[in-house]
């Protein structure tokens, strides 16, 4: 028992015990290129977020990590087989409850620990901010946390050669051999203003790519997944710590 993971806690743990941080993981759905699975998106939000408060934790920051909420926004994959979608309307809908419950019990920070490129939750914290004035929320995109040319040779965004490595070091056992793997060619834009980035439209993914995957696994190994890892959850739990002990209404100089 992880008495920093509340499904995994117990009332007789819990009872006399208060917390000053709360995480929220959040995944998604969705194919991943033909070898990696539906929930790896999930299973990163999980671990990674699992083995920050860890280290978090054992420093001193009263961290609790609740049980993550696994369909994101997919509405530009709805022809793709059973990608699930969770539209941002029900997304704002869930927030604002864990928000009742944790300002109830009077924890008043939470993290939203993205794991998910098409999870934008910038407009619903901001709407969310004016009805829980006494709530601190921010949003984690913890895989745009470290330079990834630092760590892989091939960029991508979707079960790429980050993705891949991740997951042979996190779950070897749902990764296919690698005959299996898509090459994760992505077909860009006719138009070069949203190649730019200062103009956007969303990807029709069927369209983009015949494997869904973006970027090319093909360079992935369990030791670069495992080296990631160990940086990116180091990174995060710092900021887990600072955000525990920080004072929110003195956040600026």
């Amino acid at each position: 028992m992880r008495p920093y993971i509340l499904a995994e806690t117990n009332w007789a743990a819990m009872k006399n015990t208060k917390f000053d941080l709360a995480v929220l993981p959040w995944g998604a759905t969705e194919a991943h290129n033909y070898h990696l699975p539906y929930a790896t998106d999930v299973f990163e939000s999980e671990i990674i977020a699992a083995e920050s408060a860890r280290l978090a934790y054992e420093k001193g920051a009263k961290v609790i990590v609740l049980p993550s909420i696994p369909f994101g926004v997919n509405t530009g994959q709805s022809d793709i087989y059973l990608d699930m979608n969770m539209n941002p309307s029900t997304q704002f809908a869930i927030i604002k409850d864990v928000l009742e419950v944790l300002q109830r019990h009077q924890i008043y920070k939470l993290i939203i620990f993205n794991s998910h490129g098409g999870n934008d939750f910038k407009p619903l914290v901001r709407e969310l901010g004016l009805k829980f004035p006494a709530m601190f929320v921010c949003i984690i995109d913890w895989f745009k946390s470290l330079d990834k040319k630092l760590f892989f040779e091939e960029e991508g965004d979707h079960a790429d050669e980050m993705e891949t490595s991740l997951m042979l070091y996190l779950k070897p056992q749902l990764v296919l051999p690698k005959e299996k793997w898509g090459a994760g060619k992505e077909k860009k834009n006719k138009i070069a203003s949203f190649l730019e980035g200062w103009a956007w439209t969303e990807r029709k993914w069927s369209k983009i790519s015949e494997d869904t995957g973006i970027g090319n696994p093909a360079a992935a190994t369990k030791e670069k997944g495992e080296k990631y890892f160990k940086a990116v959850t180091e990174k995060m739990s710092a900021l887990f710590y600072e955000i525990s002990k920080a004072d929110v209404e003195n956040l600026y100089e």
